[in-house]
């Protein structure tokens, strides 16, 4: 009989620990062996002596840590490709969530477990999209694990900005954005809806930017904003953190219309209290029904939840004939703007 994944994949302090194989994944602490699945920083933490994530994370990391600091040996996996590490076959599948972002599968002894790190189901055109790997046991985030949260079409949502932009011809568009994922992925989204004309970018952003370009991510003329002409700004598209856009470094543009890319911005209390005039309902993780979808198309008869609304989530399990448990990791979702 194969062991149930929870005699072998145990919650420590540090994060998630595979016995067999020795290694934590997405571990909150500096340990010996990890497995990263993306650059976010409450996921990729520095410090660990070996990692292990797929080419365009570690590219991340180092990008963002440094090469010191972005583990003391890194091991690229592509994905698909079978390692063993320990006693079990471990492998990655796109999560859909970023660039280069990776759901873990671990087969150990007949028994399958998948971590899904973060992840989306909407389709992205700078990342991989989501792929379902049947497993017994699914672990998985709930950062918007409400029914509340039910984002809209995306496409509606890059429509609305556009319409704005054509209301407001003369006022520059800020739009809020995180600068790992989000950023890039509204360049993206709005390249595809046909906006040709030059996107100005906070400095904050650059590098993440021209590392996309180097990884085969087209995003089109980009351009600082810090240094850009005041008139040249009138009536463009300006992508900033979201702590910029209340920030002193916005007041170089004139009479903006502040927008922010998130799925917090569902909240309209929140979109108010920030100052927000369009909110863009535009998140890199599941919603609630694309939770449940989830699991549904792994099949896992038990899920275990990471971080976010765990017990909502845990009593629509129970519902659907599923085994909820709440990990309650500590350490996860501290990327504030990552949504």
């Amino acid at each position: 009989m194969a062991p149930h994944p929870e005699t072998w994949l145990q919650p420590r302090p540090e994060g998630l620990f595979c016995i067999p194989g020795g290694f934590h994944i997405d571990a909150t602490r500096a340990v010996d062996r990890a497995i990263i699945t993306h650059g976010h920083a409450d996921h990729a933490r520095p410090g660990h002596h070996h990692v292990l994530a797929s080419v365009e994370t570690l590219a991340i990391m180092r990008a963002r840590m440094g090469e010191g600091r972005a583990g003391i040996t890194r091991q690229a996996l592509a994905i698909g490709e079978i390692l063993r590490i320990g006693d079990v076959d471990v492998s990655l599948v796109p999560a859909g969530h970023v660039l280069g972002s990776c759901q873990v599968v671990m087969d150990y002894q007949g028994s399958r477990a998948v971590v899904s790190g973060d992840y989306k189901r909407r389709a992205d055109p700078t990342c991989a999209p989501f792929a379902p790997v049947v497993c017994d046991v699914f672990v998985t985030e709930a950062t918007f694990g409400l029914p509340v949260f039910r984002h809209p079409d995306t496409d509606k949502e890059i429509a609305k900005l556009l319409h704005s932009m054509s209301v407001f011809p003369e006022r520059p568009h800020l739009i809020g954005a995180y600068g790992l994922g989000k950023s890039q992925r509204m360049i993206a989204l709005l390249r595809a809806a046909g906006y040709d004309a030059p996107i100005y970018l906070h400095g904050a952003l650059t590098k993440l930017c021209t590392l996309y370009a180097e990884l085969g991510i087209d995003l089109g003329d980009l351009r600082p904003a810090t240094v850009a002409d005041k008139a040249a700004l009138h009536g463009a598209v300006v992508i900033a953190p979201p702590s910029a856009v209340a920030d002193r470094w916005a007041r170089r543009l004139d009479d903006p219309v502040v927008a922010v890319a998130s799925g917090w911005m569902r909240v309209r209390q929140r979109a108010k209290a920030s100052g927000v005039e369009l909110p863009l309902i535009i998140s890199d993780h599941a919603d609630w029904d694309e939770l449940l979808a989830t699991v549904i198309d792994v099949q896992a008869p038990e899920i275990w939840v990471t971080h976010g609304n765990e017990a909502a989530l845990i009593y629509q399990l129970g519902k659907m004939g599923r085994i909820g448990r709440a990990l309650s990791l500590i350490g996860y979702g501290e990327d504030a703007d990552d949504t």
